[in-house]
Parts: structure tokens; sequence; C-alpha cells
């Protein structure tokens, strides 16, 4: 078993809890979506020997091939942008499709869906810095696309996504998290459905996401090291 890799594994668990635990939380309230993007299977399964089982991928074509090859029994979100014509292979690969933004991509998953006959557990990308080159529905028409996308019978929103602007500072990247789920609160409020996952953090800023109610960050580089290393 790989050394290195399987003391990042327990370091970064024991951060999550450390961080929960100061935020007076319940550290089994916050997973750990550890982000194989770039990662050879024989390093994903490492993990997997360790009793992980939630894994990230942003790439499509990138996961067709790997997830094959691992072992039956993991759970499997997309977290990158979705192009519409890849939404057939996207729900015949992945659980949770975390990077929901459109309308259009929303209607072209129900359709695949409708297709295998399967419903899928989804999260809506919100772009709460703004930033052009970034995906995700901006906070002022989130509401307006969680409502559209309840009407389709195939697809569960179980909680909103984001990807902050990048900061030296990880406390500068706390406004954005609050944003995130004060956003959250409000379509909870209004719907009177319950949205419970806040997937926000990542390696670099996850012990302040944990402190603002995430429940799953997003970890790659902390964990497996540089990409394609």
């Amino acid at each position: 078993m790989n050394a290195s890799l399987e003391e990042n594994y327990h370091s970064i668990q024991k951060q999550i809890a450390l961080s929960a635990e100061k935020a007076g939380r319940d550290a089994r309230e916050v997973k750990l979506l550890a982000v194989s993007k770039k990662m050879e299977p024989e390093r994903i399964r490492v993990v997997w020997q360790l009793g992980h089982r939630l894994f990230g991928e942003n790439r499509v074509q990138e996961a067709k091939v790997k997830i094959p090859e691992m072992p039956v029994g993991g759970e499997w979100h997309f977290i990158g942008g979705l192009q519409s014509n890849k939404a057939k292979d996207a729900v015949e690969c992945f659980d949770v499709i975390e990077s929901v933004d459109r309308w259009d991509l929303a209607q072209e998953l129900q359709k695949r869906l409708e297709a295998t006959g399967r419903r899928m557990r989804i999260m809506l990308e919100v772009n709460v810095g703004g930033e052009a080159a970034k995906h995700g529905c901006s906070p002022e028409r989130v509401g307006e696309l969680f409502q559209k996308v309840m009407s389709l019978s195939r697809l569960e929103v179980i909680g909103l996504m984001a990807i902050p602007p990048f900061r030296e500072d990880p406390e500068m990247a706390r406004p954005f998290f609050v944003k995130l789920r004060e956003i959250r609160d409000r379509l909870q409020d209004s719907h009177g459905v319950p949205l419970p996952e806040l997937s926000m953090g990542m390696s670099h800023d996850y012990p302040v996401a944990i402190s603002e109610g995430s429940t799953l960050v997003r970890i790659g580089s902390a964990l497996f090291g540089p990409r394609g290393v």
C-alpha cells in the first residue's frame, strides 16, 4: 500500500473531524469526496483498500474508461462542467451529478434517465463568485432553476455545489461559503423541501467550508498529490 497516500487519507479525515468539532458539528455530517481525476486506477484502489467508497471525476470520457476498472460498490460523483451531448454517458457512469447549472441540461438528463428507467440525485451548481470563466447558475437565477427542475420526475435535487474564487488565504473564501449556505436555506424555506447536501470546500480551504456547513468536501491534490504524479 502506498504509505504517503495512506498517511494523506488519515490526515485529511482527522482534519475533517477536528474542523467539524471546532464548529460544533458531528464529523459524520461531513463526507470526503476523493477527487480522482487524472489519477490511475491503481492509486484510487489504494484509497479503496482503506475503506473509502466516494469518488469524484470531472471528465466523462475519462470516467467511462476508469470506473469500469474499479470494484463494484463505489459512489461516483460528476463534478465538472457537463455538456448536454455528454448527458447520456454521464447518467450511465455516475450516481450523482453535482454540476447541473441550466435548464436545458436538466431536460436532457431527464430524457436520458427516462430511457433507462432510472432516477438520479443531482446538485445545482451556483456561481457564487460571478466568475465568467466558471460554470454555475447565477445566485439570482438558482431559485427559478430549482423550481423548474423540481418538475422533472427523474431528477432529485439533494443540495447545492459551488467553487468559489481562488484566494491564497482560505479565510477569504468564507463569504462565498456563507452565500451558498444562505441560498440553500432560502430554497428550503421557500419550497418546503430538504436540501441536505452542501458540496463546498477543496484541498486549499475545506476546513473553512466545514465551519460554514459543508457536508461534502472535494479533495484531490491534498490526498493524491500533484496531478499526473
